[in-house]
């Protein structure tokens, strides 16, 4: 039987502590952050590299920025205690792309269906 903890959540000092991470997870995931956004800044700054490769230096360091922010500060993972959150995070993830999708397919085909801009009102009504 798991004893209540002294916040009332009733999970283990222990448990909680492991699904919250350290002060050591987070200051590797503060680190490995700050490096990362050096690092772009410096792809774009020096001016070393060319266009299209920079580009895709910044895609690369934020891919990689961002999985360090989904493991270090948000506890995604496979683990036990980081499933529900990565099963939240998920959802979260797949309403947004249906929003965003429809919302893009709603504008696209409104876009398709308005009338030209170099017709006018007069000429749209004698076309038909």
């Amino acid at each position: 039987m798991a004893h209540p903890s002294p916040t009332g959540h009733g999970h283990g000092a222990q448990a909680a502590h492991a699904a919250h991470g350290s002060v050591r997870s987070y200051t590797t995931g503060l680190l490995l952050s700050l490096l990362l956004t050096v690092l772009s800044f410096g792809a774009v700054a020096s001016g070393r590299l060319p266009g299209r490769l920079a580009l895709a230096a910044i895609v690369i360091l934020a891919v990689a920025q961002l999985l360090v922010q989904l493991g270090f500060f948000l506890h995604l993972g496979r683990s036990a205690d980081a499933r529900e959150n990565t099963a939240v995070f998920i959802c979260t993830a797949l309403l947004i792309l249906i929003i965003v999708a429809g919302s893009l397919w709603v504008m696209h085909n409104a876009n398709l269906n308005m009338m030209p801009t170099s017709m006018s009102a007069d000429q749209a009504r004698t076309r038909n």
